[in-house]
């Protein structure tokens, strides 16, 4: 067994310090030295303003801010994925029209259709929060629609809301109405006749104790709140239901629970069902029938024929160590009540992971007819007596809400964490609605294909992956996704130089290397065995296991549970090349609301299998020797011998202890350089935690300004330029150009959301960034950020260098898909990107190649901050007759060099063109290729200037017939005839130029495929080149000659239309 030598910089504290309810920040940001010489230099012209709460990215949007102004060109572009969904809290339907509904999303806003389903608008999308726990339409004013933020359901990966949302234009605007520290809120009922009397249910926090949960309720819209029902500071309210025939009545399911980093207690003496007659002024506690003592998660219905039938799901049997996740049984279950709650009997033991789920749903037009949500939907047909879980056999696992058509029993609406789903035969079949783009991606990694894929692990919905650019007219559609892996996706390593070869993971550290070209997969997870000190050994791994594959040997893996693998040849063996790296602290001697972890808890630990695992990984880009870890225990490690010794940092790192290890980047700069980010959320310290070290962690500092203040999930350096740093938080990217001394948002396109991993594409330079709740979105080619300083905001001008730009023919499918989700591809072509101090006069964009010819001229944006314009490659030539030909083809590869022409100031970069990676053509048949597609285009200007003048004549030749029928004296019998002479000798000429000019547009078809020319196209030049020029000279006579005396004869002095210019013959280049 190995045996590695630990230097520890602090031992662990005392285990009371874990059990105490809420860790406090000790103190305030340290000023920030790093990068300051940069940072000074931007103060003149840049005003960093932390902000105080987690807001909206709306930095971008301010015109007068120049770090806004010089990023404002660059977007953010979804690629998806839609066909797997992600986790939904809340429907709300409008029950007159059906075909209106809300999606609340657990972690991606609120989605709106007003046809079924076919089309989703995202109308949530840049307010202060993604998650959403409950949406509501008030039944008397479809207009009124309320959000409640923070989903409710308790996962470790669940995030957190601000409050209450209304709107009053069905979505379209939002008013925040207060409520903020609830953070979490299950339900919302608005009276069925006033849409401004409502009431939440509060969950409140969820990782520690608060005041701001229970019952509230507003009889103002949302101007002024109520706490009507409060129990206690551990305790909210999780469930509400409403007697739409008595709205006074309204039953609450109060629910005390708590997750900590190491697990979750779901249940305590708080827990219960509570009653109001009054609208809620007073409220009694339900208990005859009721289990007593502790109890968990409530969900709650009432049977809308009979407001004296309420049924109750209740969690009520506490689970202690090695127990499952609470399927049913004992007290647990639902019980009914046939006088309103008075009292109730318990009917059936189903009830599937309480903490998850606790849904019930009874249909509003038959009584014996229940639903429950769970892992899988389960349905009664005899009052909720007895179930069966096969009410959505077909449909992705885990349910959470439920929406049965009052007017049709058979229409249901079902949604969880695979998104939404229709049924219209009362739940025997199911259709997914497959263009919701809410994936949860918890890692993202990218591949070096041509174009390059994305792949990423995500929430209950395995692992994914899909091209970043699909070069076909079509866009990104749900078909380009493939699966790679199952379980809960997490990290996605991609082979660097075997596009075949990937590394996939489910959840608790299930390793798999995959081929995907075969699908083919073989299991590698490390396996733990004897040793002479301790035969039966165990391994704890993270929810979701760090792996790394080594960027100086890509056979080299790295796998983390508590202590540190390295597999030589990817995966087929491994070493264990580290002792414990975290506290191996027994998370059954802490407590939890007063619960030691060794007793019975409602939902023991649900979602948290092991505590004191590692959670982050980090190998040094300059030395393979060094490595880096972190764990969920909050323990820093490094090494400087590839394992064989160890030092332990974390008493270095000025942070509340026990911090959650989120992510360690070891810098692509300095040897020793490094970063780490914390995340203390999970100890209720929401606070954002980035650190850097120079010296391999030995002493850290705090980067955080102008970050906003929430916790962070994600972190990424540029491989090239330094101190350009990317974070991601709760609300977004966000980005620092001086080594993290200040930092910015970046937003451009993306709404908000929480982001969960960022990664910088090493060889297209784009930003690639995996959501929680909102799938894939790119920024192609961050070069402007790469670059971007005080001195380029400074300057008059600045040209941004450029990456490589393809030349490549996109396909064009018949695509006839209505109602399939459609990511748009970028544009093709080279991205030319400049900044403009102040606006300008006129902005020339110029194109040459290396002998200084001029191919293209494009006229560019004048405004002040960053422009962008597309070249498309295509070049264009000067006609006969001097001027500008339409564009023809695109250049040969090779490097052009670009210049910025401003009037005051001339920059140049160059741009290298490649050819299509799929194809293979010599540059000699290329070139020659080239030759022949320029010959056709050549003439292509002569023809399309011939088509211009007989459309122009065609065109005279119908005003001066309207003109002479509209002559009261007798029109001369020859002008008659020598008008319809004209127009029988312009359509021959029009016919016989129609046979002829193949050759000048065969560059065109030439140019979609990277072929030689073929004999026919090759003979349509030829014949185009000598049949048009003889065409010329009769144009040119009706243009000079005919055509100016019948203007003569029909037109007075000075109202005659000017001649047309003659056409100039060409002149074959050979």
């Amino acid at each position: 067994m190995y045996r590695p030598v630990l230097t520890s910089t602090s031992p662990p504290p005392a285990l009371a310090a874990l059990s105490a309810a809420s860790l406090v920040i000790p103190r305030l940001v340290r000023e920030c030295r790093r990068g300051g010489s940069v940072l000074a230099a931007l103060a003149a012209a840049i005003l960093v303003v932390p902000l105080a709460a987690a807001g909206p990215l709306a930095a971008q949007e301010d015109p007068d801010d120049p770090i806004a102004r010089a990023t404002s060109a660059l977007r953010f572009r979804t690629i998806g994925p839609t066909i797997m969904g992600g986790r939904v809290s809340e429907l709300a339907v409008v029950e007159s029209d059906p075909s209106t509904f809300y999606v609340g999303v657990a972690s991606g806003g609120v989605w709106k259709t007003e046809n079924a389903g076919i089309t989703f608008t995202h109308v949530f999308r840049d307010e202060s929060t993604a998650s959403v726990g409950a949406v509501a339409v008030a039944p008397s004013n479809p207009n009124v629609v309320w959000v409640g933020t923070g989903e409710p359901n308790n996962r470790q990966s669940s995030p957190w809301g601000n409050g209450v949302y209304r709107s009053t234009d069905a979505g379209r605007t939002w008013t925040h109405l207060g409520l903020e520290n609830t953070h979490h809120i299950g339900r919302i009922q608005v009276h069925p006749r006033d849409p401004d009397v409502a009431y939440v249910a509060a969950v409140g926090h969820l990782w520690g104790p608060n005041p701001e949960r229970g019952v509230y309720r507003t009889t103002d819209g949302g101007e002024n709140w109520e706490l009507v029902l409060f129990v206690d500071e551990d305790t909210g309210a999780v469930d509400l239901a409403m007697d739409m025939a008595d709205p006074k009545t309204i039953f609450a399911a109060m629910y005390q629970r708590r997750r900590r980093a190491w697990g979750f207690n779901g249940g305590g003496p708080g827990s219960g069902i509570y009653r109001t007659i009054d609208g809620g002024d007073t409220w009694t506690e339900l208990t005859d029938g009721l289990p007593e003592g502790d109890k968990g998660r409530i969900g709650l219905a009432i049977y809308r024929g009979d407001g004296n039938l309420v049924f109750a799901l209740v969690e009520a049997d506490a689970r202690g160590p090695g127990q499952g996740f609470g399927q049913g049984g004992g007290e647990n279950g639902v019980y009914r009540s046939t006088d309103r709650g008075e009292s109730w009997e318990h009917i059936s033991t189903t009830n599937n992971r309480p903490m998850y789920y606790s849904q019930i749903w009874v249909d509003p037009n038959d009584p014996e007819r229940v639903y429950l949500g769970g892992s899988v939907l389960y349905r009664s047909s005899d009052g909720g007596n007895n179930f069966t879980p096969d009410a959505a056999s077909t449909v992705h696992l885990d349910h959470h809400t439920l929406w049965i058509n009052p007017a049709n029993s058979e229409h249901l609406i079902l949604a969880g964490d695979g998104g939404v789903s229709v049924s219209w035969d009362r739940s025997d079949n199911w259709y997914q609605l497959r263009n919701l783009p809410i994936a949860q991606f918890y890692e993202i990694g990218v591949d070096m294909q041509e174009p390059y894929h994305v792949c990423g692990g995500l929430q209950d919905n395995g692992s994914w992956c899909a091209p970043s650019d699909t070069w076909s007219n079509q866009g990104i559609r749900t078909r380009d996704w493939y699966n790679v892996g199952g379980g809960d996706g997490f990290f996605t390593v991609m082979h660097p130089a075997n596009p075949d070869i990937m590394i996939a993971e489910s959840q608790g550290g299930f390793i798999a290397r995959v081929n995907r070209k075969t699908r083919e997969r073989v299991t590698i997870r490390p396996q733990v065995r004897p040793t002479d000190e301790e035969e039966e050994r165990t391994l704890r791994w993270n929810w979701n296991t760090p792996i790394l594959l080594s960027s100086h040997d890509d056979q080299v893996v790295y796998a983390g549970s508590n202590i540190l693998f390295r597999s030589p040849d990817l995966g087929q063996s491994w070493e264990e090349i580290s002792a414990d790296l975290t506290w191996n602290i027994d998370r059954d001697t802490l407590t939890l609301m007063g619960v030691a972890g060794d007793q019975p808890q409602m939902s023991r630990n649900d979602g948290q299998s092991t505590y004191g695992n590692l959670t982050a990984l980090a190998e040094s880009p300059h030395d393979p020797a060094v490595l880096y870890t972190g764990s969920d225990d909050g323990r820093v490690h490094v090494t400087r011998d590839g394992g064989a010794s160890w030092t332990d940092v974390t008493g270095n790192i000025d942070v509340p202890p026990y911090t959650y290890v989120t992510r360690i980047v070891a810098s692509n700069g300095a040897a020793g350089g490094v970063f780490a980010v914390l995340d203390g959320h999970r100890s209720a310290d929401f606070h954002p935690y980035i650190f850097a070290s120079d010296d391999f962690g030995a002493s850290w500092e705090r980067i955080t300004d102008g970050l906003p203040n929430t916790s962070l999930n994600a972190l990424a350096q540029h491989p090239t330029a330094h101190n350009l740093l990317f974070a991601g938080s709760e609300v977004g990217v966000h980005f620092s150009i001086d080594g993290g001394a200040g930092w910015h948002d970046l937003g451009n396109g993306l709404p908000t959301v929480s982001v969960d991993d960022i990664v910088v594409h090493p060889r297209d330079n784009d930003l690639v960034v995996g959501t929680h709740g909102l799938g894939i979105w790119i920024m192609d080619d961050i070069a402007p950020l790469a670059e971007l300083s005080s001195e380029v905001m400074a300057a008059a001008a600045h040209l941004f260098s450029m990456r490589r730009a393809l030349s490549y023919n996109a396909y064009f499918p018949q695509g006839w898909t209505p109602g399939i989700y459609v990511a748009p591809n970028p544009p093709a072509g080279a991205r030319i990107r400049y900044h403009l101090g102040a606006d300008a006069d006129s902005v020339k964009l110029i194109v040459r190649d290396r002998d200084g010819t001029t191919l293209r001229e494009l006229d560019g944006g004048t405004g002040a901050g960053l422009n962008e314009m597309i070249w498309n490659l295509s070049l264009v030539e000067d006609g006969p007759d001097g001027e500008p030909m339409n564009p023809g083809p695109r250049v040969l590869p090779g490097e052009y060099s670009v210049v910025l022409a401003t009037g005051a100031d001339t920059l140049e970069t160059t741009v290298e063109v490649w050819l299509d990676p799929r194809v293979s053509m010599s540059r000699s048949d290329l070139e020659a290729r080239q030759a022949v597609m320029m010959d056709s285009y050549r003439l292509s200007g002569t023809v399309q200037a011939i088509q211009e003048r007989l459309g122009s004549i065609g065109e005279q030749l119908d005003r001066i017939e309207r003109q002479v029928q509209s002559l009261t004296e007798e029109v001369p019998e020859d002008l008659a005839e020598e008008i319809e002479a004209f127009r029988e000798a312009l359509e021959e000429l029009e016919e016989e130029l129609g046979d002829v000019t193949g050759g000048a547009f065969a560059w065109g078809s030439m140019q979609r495929s990277t072929t030689p020319p073929t004999a026919d196209q090759l003979w349509q030049i030829d014949r185009s080149w000598e049949e048009v020029p003889p065409l010329i000279p009769r144009v040119n006579e009706m243009v000079t000659v005919r055509l100016p005396a019948l203007y003569d004869r029909v037109y007075v002095e000075g109202l005659r239309p000017e001649a047309e210019e003659p056409v100039v013959a060409p002149v074959r280049r050979r």
